[in-house]
């Protein structure tokens, strides 16, 4: 059985997950509508992800006979002057939510919950892959600076990327 102190925190997770696939989304659409189909699928991708950790949280909750109380997702941002500035907010994001996480886990460690702070071992893996991977494109960027034909080879790279299995 699950604590309610922790099954309140998770609940708040699941927003937070959700919030960023939102977001997510929300930065696939606009550079899709601006024919970035690298970034826009760079993003699309990270949505899907982001709703993936939600459920597995979601599903955490149900397997220890937890009730997932499922709030209100505000509306993201829907447009970005470039691909630096989203860039820079996903990982100011992937910080925030990394901070979560770490905060999930010290109170999975305080309440001697042994099942949650298993499957947060996981969340705590899968930040810093997320946290260095928008690093790196953070970097790129900065370093590209004004250049049009960088932009579009980084888009083109970023079109490679594949869903993980």
């Amino acid at each position: 059985m699950i604590v309610k102190k922790i099954e309140d925190a998770l609940n708040k997770q699941i927003n937070a997950e959700f919030y960023s696939s939102f977001l997510y989304l929300s930065m696939s659409a606009d550079f899709a509508s601006k024919n970035f189909d690298g970034f826009a699928n760079w993003f699309g991708i990270q949505a899907k992800e982001e709703y993936e950790h939600a459920i597995k949280v979601y599903s955490n909750i149900i397997e220890r006979g937890g009730k997932v109380i499922l709030a209100e997702i505000a509306a993201p941002k829907t447009a970005w002057k470039t691909a630096l500035e989203a860039f820079e907010e996903v990982y100011a994001h992937e910080r925030k939510m990394t901070g979560m996480i770490y905060n999930l886990m010290d109170m999975a460690r305080e309440e001697k919950d042994y099942a949650t702070e298993e499957m947060l071992r996981w969340f705590v893996n899968e930040q810093v892959e997320e946290e260095s991977n928008t690093l790196k494109i953070v970097e790129q960027l900065k370093m590209i600076g004004d250049s049009k034909g960088s932009l579009f080879q980084i888009d083109h790279r970023l079109s490679k990327r594949g869903e993980k299995k």
